[in-house]
Formats: structure tokens, sequence, C-alpha cells
């Protein structure tokens, strides 16, 4: 693997959110945790930057390309058969990948803007290391088996969360995806082809993932419902529906030193409210909303502001619920904006409805884990989540189920995200034990 790029300050020593203090520290006495410290000390100083201590693997930049890397070092290790697809998603195979019915694993590498150390990385990296536990235990695969590395799942530079799997499902036209832009105007396709990839080729891929009979993708808990419930592996049950849509508040530029407060058109105390009005219609459905992300133009400080675009993120149990939420907020906002004399619009960026397991693949990973709990002697607790992940995507495709890790604090996309190192040793044994049940005789 290549020396890390300078995207993010790559070349960091782990610290918060790393498992793996020192490569001088792995454990001999448990193989399954000194397997997944070995790949962990590896890929923790990819893409951290210095001062935040979080990281900033964005889709198709140096840190993305690193992990690729490492991603390639780890299957060429074991033996495996690489591959990236049109959409640049990565494919370790063991077996042949065109026989069929295949178990494939895995998770993401990228993060959001400072993201912490275990979203998506904990789901490839336990993938390789119940490789090597089953490869320990001795049995013999019946199916192909392959470990993924899906690509630009956060969607944290181009704005659009799962691209590599919304390609490949045909849930993003080419059309779409090519007009895609980061922050700096560089459209996915030039990023792809700076990063060596044919956006040409990009598209859905139907025949792949009909070769597909079962993905299980292990995650970490975006929440404390299993520190809650003192277990440390859970079953997912389904995912939240969840969407999010730019509200564009058009006001009135002026200088902030000599326009009257009367006198002016401020689009930011409109979006205020707006954002006030998120949390009070959240709160009043049992819902989640909120505002994460601003952009201001001119962006002076000496500056009334012209124009206000912020960001929703709704979530919810259920699809009316969502669709309350998003129209009460929206409302909200056309009510001030009106009373403001501000120009308001409204668009949905991107959407996903509620995705339901499949339940025989849920039940099937039940019965798999049946007893064992790891030690708590009882059954795994199946849960929902309002985070978005691609066994989402894929399953209008694909049999998919999920494994959630268990969060002490439930703090995501931050540094202080964090799993304690048993319970990653517990979500490595698990997920070995569903590869087995579902690719192993």
């Amino acid at each position: 693997m290549r020396p890390a790029g300078s995207e993010g300050g790559a070349g960091a020593s782990p610290g918060a959110g790393s498992v793996v203090p020192t490569r001088s520290a792995l454990r001999n006495d448990c193989p399954q945790l000194a397997s997944f410290q070995e790949m962990w000390h590896d890929l923790a100083p990819i893409g951290r930057h210095p001062d935040s201590g979080g990281y900033r693997r964005y889709a198709w930049t140096a840190a993305d390309a690193d992990c690729r890397d490492w991603f390639r070092a780890q299957a060429e290790a074991r033996g495996l058969a690489l591959e990236t697809d049109r959409n640049g998603n990565q494919w370790a195979w063991l077996g042949d990948p065109l026989a069929g019915d295949a178990v494939v694993t895995g998770s993401h590498l990228d993060s959001v803007p400072d993201g912490g150390a275990f979203d998506g990385p904990l789901g490839v990296v336990s993938s390789f290391a119940a490789l090597d536990e089953l490869r320990r235990r001795g049995v013999e695969f019946t199916k192909p088996l392959a470990i993924t590395n899906f690509g630009d799942e956060e969607g944290a530079r181009f704005g659009l969360a799962c691209v590599g799997s919304r390609l490949a499902a045909g849930q993003l036209t080419v059309e779409a995806a090519h007009r895609l832009r980061d922050a700096d105007g560089v459209t996915l396709p030039q990023a792809m082809a700076a990063a060596g990839h044919d956006p040409d080729a990009i598209g859905p891929d139907p025949e792949r993932l009909a070769r597909i009979g079962a993905f299980v993708e292990l995650h970490v808990e975006q929440g404390r419902a299993l520190d809650l419930t003192g277990d440390p592996v859970g079953i997912a049950s389904a995912i939240w529906p969840h969407g999010r849509w730019r509200f564009d508040f058009r006001g009135e530029a002026n200088h902030a030193g000599t326009t009257r407060l009367t006198d002016r058109r401020d689009p930011m105390l409109t979006y205020a409210e707006t954002v006030l009005a998120a949390r009070r219609e959240a709160e009043l459905a049992g819902a989640l909303a909120t505002f994460g992300k601003i952009a201001v133009e001119p962006n002076g400080v000496n500056a009334i502001p012209s124009l206000v675009r912020g960001w929703l993120d709704s979530r919810a149990a259920d699809q009316d619920t969502l669709d309350t939420v998003v129209a009460a907020v929206e409302r909200a906002a056309r009510e001030h904006a009106e009373r403001a004399g501000i120009d308001l619009d409204v668009v949905r960026e991107s959407f996903t409805p509620v995705v339901e397991f499949q339940h025989a693949l849920r039940d099937e990973l039940s019965t798999l884990l049946k007893g064992a709990a790891h030690g708590t002697g009882r059954p795994v607790p199946v849960l929902g989540t309002g985070a978005g992940h691609d066994a989402g995507i894929l399953s209008a495709s694909v049999p998919t189920a999920m494994l959630f890790v268990r969060n002490p604090t439930g703090i995501s996309h931050s540094p202080a995200e964090h799993a304690a190192e048993d319970d990653c040793v517990a979500g490595v044994t698990a997920l070995a034990d569903v590869l087995e049940g579902l690719a192993c005789r």
C-alpha cells in the first residue's frame, strides 16, 4: 500500500476511536482479535485529520485511493480474486463469481466530514477477520463468498449517499450521476476520471446482483439500543424511511451596518425559524429532523445574506409520520417566509422508503445465532435503525440482512464513535457464524 495521500492529514497516528494503540499490543490468545487488530492498525491512519482526529475519506480522493489500496492488499494477502466493478465498487472473491447464489458481506470505507473510525470500516475489517476465522475452523465453502467495499456510501463529497450501490441497483440514473458536483464544482465524472476510473462505464449492474444469494452487512450501531439492553450484537429489522430536502431562502443582500432592522429582507432569520420548527415538529411526532448543512451568500460578516440554503435530513419509523413532519416543516418555513418577504424554494434531493429486511433471511440469522448471544444467554435482539446503508439500497434487488455491534455511547459520525474490543470480537464471531451457516457445509 502506497503512503497515505494528503487528503485529510493521512499518516496521523491512531488515537481516539482506534481499538489498537500499537502493533505491539496484538494479542495471540484470541485469533479473531489478533486478525482484527492487525488490519485496524494498518487502516487507522488513512485519511485522518491531525487537528480534528476525525476522518476525511471522501470519494475519489487520495485518501479514498489509499483505502482502496488497503482493501486490495487484504484481498491479495488472502488469495482472493479482486475486481472493481463498473461503478467503482470493490469485490474480493473466494470461489467462482459467475457460479451464482454467492454470499456477500462487507460495507464501505469512505467517511462523513471528520467522521469516526467505525462507520463502514468496522464492517469491512470484520468481514476479512470473519473469513480468517472460518479458515481457522477448517470449514468447506459450498458457495462463492465475496467481501465488498462499496464506493461513496456517505455522500460527503457529492451530496448523495450510497452512490456506488445506487448505481449498481439502478436507483440512480447515469444522467443524474453525471450531474453530481462537489463544493468546488468538480463533477462526479471528472473526479472518477482523475482517479483512473472510466465514468462512461457506470450504470445498472443487474447481472452481477442476480448472482448474489444473500448480502449481510455488519455495522457499528448508530444509537444506544444495544448498550441499553446489554447485548454486544444485534440483528437489523428495518431501516426507517428517510430523505434530504434543500430549502432555499432568498432575500436581499445589504449592508449590515447601515440597513435598519425594519428595512431588511434577511433570509437568515427565516432559516433560523425553520430550524426551530423542525425540532418542534420532530419532537411532536417522535421522529427526527436535522438541519446540519448550510450555505450562505454572499457569506460576509458585515453583509445581510441574499441567500441562505439549508439541508433538512428527516427520518421516522413509518412513511406517514415522515410525510407529516416534512410537510409541517415546509409549511412553517413558508409562513415565516411570507411574513418576512422572503422567497422560498424546497427541493427533495434524495429519498429512501422504509426498508424491511427480508424476513426469511433475518429469521435465518436469528436461528444461526440462537442460544449464542455471546455469553448473555438471551436471544440476539432485533432492532430498527434510522441510518441508511448499502444493504438498504440493495434490498430491492438482493436478499439482505444486517448485524449491529454495540456502540457504548451511541455517538456516530464523530471522532468519538467507538466500539469495545470484546464487542468487535463478538461481531466477528457472529458474522463468521452467519457466513458459515449460509455459505459452508
